[in-house]
């Protein structure tokens, strides 16, 4: 019980307690009349120039709650950004504490997994197309991802429009090729890696690239890639000549289509 002056009657009145801390449930609702007293109860009443004032607080341990819901987001999407968690409601200082107790790791600049994430041969590429997700793997890359070349690049090749800004990553290292028109928008595949959403040019369209590429890559790995690509994939002839004419190395191409027949 605390007192307060009264300056009109000169004498020291008794204030209730201080204010009653109200639990939610579970479900953090309130029964809405038990609500109603207290808020009826929390407005002010004057008795001459002393107010008193009856004070509810309501008290919810939110963290709990926040993290099982972040620690739900990480699992559910495999690898994840801080803008993930706005996106649904939670902020990001929740994912710092789920970092912070060793829950979520930090494997690069704004990239996190769950501390028990699945790991697949393809985790490079997954981590990439979450930070570009504009970018679609090609040339080397996809070469290594349809199995048709023994090289294993140490850069991860990514195409991107002409006019598109490089992202800078920490890790993997970026090899950017610049695509435009057709070039750029045919013969993307999308696949699942680890929940995360990646495109990668199909094996006619990679074939196609690395001849217009040649001189980035190698004529002997296009070559390679064209020799495997007949052997894998008998009846892939259609697809590879319209991919050709795309990319405009048809009369590049037809010698050693020649000599593979």
């Amino acid at each position: 019980m605390s007192t307060v002056y009264s300056p009109n009657s000169g004498s020291r009145r008794s204030l209730p307690p201080r204010p009653v801390d109200v639990e939610l449930t579970a479900s953090g609702n309130l029964d809405r009349s038990l609500a109603r007293a207290f808020l009826s109860a929390a407005r002010p009443t004057k008795r001459r120039d002393l107010r008193t004032y009856t004070y509810v607080s309501y008290r919810r341990d939110m963290g709990t709650t926040r993290e099982d819901q972040a620690l739900e987001i990480v699992r559910e999407m495999g690898i994840v950004r801080p803008l993930d968690f706005e996106a649904r409601g939670v902020p990001r200082g929740v994912l710092y504490r789920l970092v912070r107790k060793g829950l979520v790791v930090r494997q690069s600049r704004g990239i996190y997994v769950a501390s028990q994430h699945p790991y697949s041969a393809q985790h490079t590429l997954a981590q990439v197309a979450k930070r570009v997700p504009a970018g679609v793997f090609c040339l080397l890359t996809a070469l290594r991802f349809h199995e048709l070349t023994t090289q294993n690049p140490a850069e991860v090749w990514l195409a991107l429009p002409e006019k598109a800004r490089k992202t800078r990553l920490d890790y993997p290292r970026l090899r950017v090729a610049r695509f435009s028109g057709a070039a750029l928008t045919e013969g993307i595949e999308t696949h699942q890696i680890e929940n995360v959403r990646v495109r990668v040019y199909s094996a006619a369209k990679t074939v196609a690239d690395c001849f217009k590429y040649r001189n980035k890559i190698g004529i002997d790995v296009a070559v390679e890639a064209l020799r495997d690509y007949g052997r894998q994939r008998r009846g892939g002839a259609t697809d590879l000549a319209r991919f050709a004419h795309i990319c405009r190395v048809s009369r590049v191409m037809q010698p050693y289509l020649d000599a593979m027949a």
